[in-house]
């Protein structure tokens, strides 16, 4: 599957931020992906790194460019962006 993200090449994501916009549950998105449950989970957690083959196919399913659900970076949390706007 991927890298252990105990590793300095940490990949940080949005999965489970954009699978509650959404109203899509783990295993709703694992079956449109064609992956275990449990998969979902681990991407959700950081435990694994999706290969790119699966990074589009995420962000191709919650149409959005696939920055927005993968950086290097850790994202900001979404109730700092909401005071300092």
């Amino acid at each position: 599957m991927g890298q252990v993200s105990s590793t300095p090449e940490a990949v940080h994501n949005r999965i489970s931020l954009l699978r509650a916009e959404q109203g899509v549950s783990r295993r709703e998105l694992a079956d449109a992906l064609g992956v275990h449950y449990q998969t979902v989970g681990y991407l959700e957690r950081g435990e694994y790194n999706p290969s790119l083959h699966l990074a589009l196919r995420l962000a191709a399913f919650f149409g959005v460019p696939v920055e927005v659900v993968f950086s290097l970076e850790p994202f900001p949390r979404v109730s700092d962006q909401t005071h300092s706007a």
